[in-house]
């Protein structure tokens, strides 16, 4: 079950593609393929996946990445789901889709979480579920539904994530695992069971959710999973798990005080814990990974896609040379701060409200100290993320970064000084996917806790911050939280102006 030929293939079903890793016991990655789908946003607010073109791009990646090892000699061991948190999608007792899936980018209950944290109701409910009152969350959807969709909601005999329905379609089995679970809202962290007060906000019974598991749970391959992609029928399936805290996982930053930096076209920050907790101020979420481990951070909306928006708005084809123009810009850009809310915010704020700001514009500023300051509010925000972490009894000591946005050395750059520590710059290839993989070992037995991992993936460099630019981005920041807080009412008005102005 474990000869050095042997691989798992973690299955990283994500926002734009499914990505499948074959990564042996020792995280060595042997193979990757890759299959996209379009993401659909169609009507203001609306952010879905077609369920029929998700799971036909993961069982072809499934099947490549399959190939691909048995033309290498190596055996599949198992396979182990991993995909995006926060998808939902309504079934029937037959389990077919009655909806699209709605993604984390889906706003529709952006009333329905302002009303609900406008209630004490809606505190509750984050320190108890560890879940951000947000549109994000599948709870605050699942209102959506019951009070503008009423006749499909009484429709609906199942609700799951686009995870559960590719597991069943593998299996045949109607689960979902705690680490997934736990990014819904509806997830008590205390005891791990459905929590009767969410529900009872959603609006739906526990029986219309899939049956919960361990994230290490070894189910098996059906003959119409076998069929479809091309594996024997009774391999074993591992349950998985939600892609934020596999990628933790997939870095290594798994023992307490251990943080996963991820940049993308958006970001987070996720420190390892032992424990569940969001602390008082409701600022951090807090997921399941499993064996114990929880992870504690925050996620931001607005990452690398700042620098992709801002070389379209100037018509620029290469985003790394804008960024290394902005790069020749001290820190501080000329006195320029931005507040790069292109879409809304999630962490600290967990708010789908606010607009973007550039304070202190003045005639001598040219497109350098703007893409660098937008660079720059980036940094604080995940800064800001950090801060949160440690307020809410998070250590950081240790960040593992990783992401695409880090191919321009910019990014790298910014975020030590933000953080004022050094970044250990990790494999980039595998990320959630190598983080499903390893989960998947640690369920046929080859180590005794996914704690062991720590020690099996090793950063590649380091980057140190720079003194005088961490001095003044620690000097910033706290104009970054004025600025935000002064604005916020406005913010809504603006968004009463958007109808207007289309």
């Amino acid at each position: 079950m474990t000869t050095a030929r042997n691989v798992i293939l973690g299955v990283d079903i994500g926002t734009s593609a499914t990505k499948v890793v074959a990564a042996d016991r020792n995280g060595g990655i042997r193979a990757i393929a890759e299959h996209g789908y379009p993401l659909h946003i169609e009507k203001d607010q609306e952010a879905v996946h077609d369920p029929g073109e998700v799971l036909h791009g993961a069982l072809a990646a499934l099947r490549s990445c399959a190939r691909t090892c048995a033309e290498q000699g190596s055996d599949v061991a198992g396979l182990a789901l991993g995909g995006a948190m926060h998808t939902l999608l309504a079934l029937d007792s037959a389990h077919r889709p009655l909806t699209p899936s709605l993604s984390w980018a889906d706003s529709r209950a952006t009333g329905e979480a302002r009303r609900l944290r406008g209630e004490g109701l809606g505190r509750a409910l984050h320190q108890a579920t560890g879940t951000p009152v947000h549109p994000m969350s599948p709870l605050t959807k699942l209102m959506w539904f019951a009070e503008h969709e009423p006749g499909l909601a009484a429709r609906a005999a199942h609700w799951c994530g686009l995870k559960d329905l590719a597991l069943f379609h593998l299996t045949g089995r109607f689960v979902t695992e705690y680490s997934s679970a736990s990014g819904t809202g509806l997830l008590s962290l205390a005891n791990l069971a459905w929590h009767p007060a969410a529900l009872e906000t959603a609006r739906v019974r526990a029986e219309q959710l899939p049956e919960l598991v361990a994230p290490t749970e070894v189910l098996a391959l059906s003959e119409r999973g076998a069929q479809a992609t091309g594996l024997p029928a009774g391999l074993p399936v591992i349950a998985g798990g939600a892609d934020g805290p596999l990628a933790n996982l997939g870095v290594g930053a798994v023992l307490p005080g251990m943080t996963a930096l991820s940049l993308g076209s958006s970001g987070a920050l996720r420190v390892a814990r032992d424990a569940p907790c969001v602390g008082e101020g409701c600022q951090v979420f807090c997921y399941a990974l499993g064996d114990g481990v929880w992870v504690l951070g925050g996620a931001i909306s607005n990452g690398g896609l700042v620098g992709e928006w801002a070389a379209d708005l100037v018509g620029e084809d290469d985003v790394a040379d804008l960024m290394e123009e902005a790069a020749s810009v001290p820190p501080g850009a000329h006195g320029l701060l931005a507040l790069p809310y292109l879409l809304g915010e999630r962490a600290p704020w967990w708010d789908p409200e606010p607009r973007g700001v550039l304070l202190g514009l003045r005639r001598e500023h040219s497109r350098a100290e703007i893409i660098r300051a937008l660079a720059e509010g980036v940094a604080q925000q995940l800064a800001l993320v950090r801060d949160a972490v440690v307020a809410a009894g998070g250590e950081v000591r240790v960040v593992r970064a990783t992401g695409g946005a880090f191919r321009s050395p910019l990014w790298a750059t910014l975020l030590a000084a933000a953080l004022d520590t050094e970044l250990e710059m990790a494999e980039d290839r595998g990320g959630s996917g190598l983080g499903a993989a390893l989960l998947g070992w640690r369920a046929l037995g080859a180590f005794d806790s996914l704690c062991d991992v720590a020690e099996l993936v090793r950063p590649r460099y380091l980057v140190h911050p720079d003194p005088e630019t961490a001095r003044q981005m620690a000097a910033a920041r706290p104009m970054v939280r004025r600025v935000y807080a002064a604005l916020r009412e406005l913010s809504e008005d603006c968004a009463m102006l958007a109808p207007i102005v289309e």
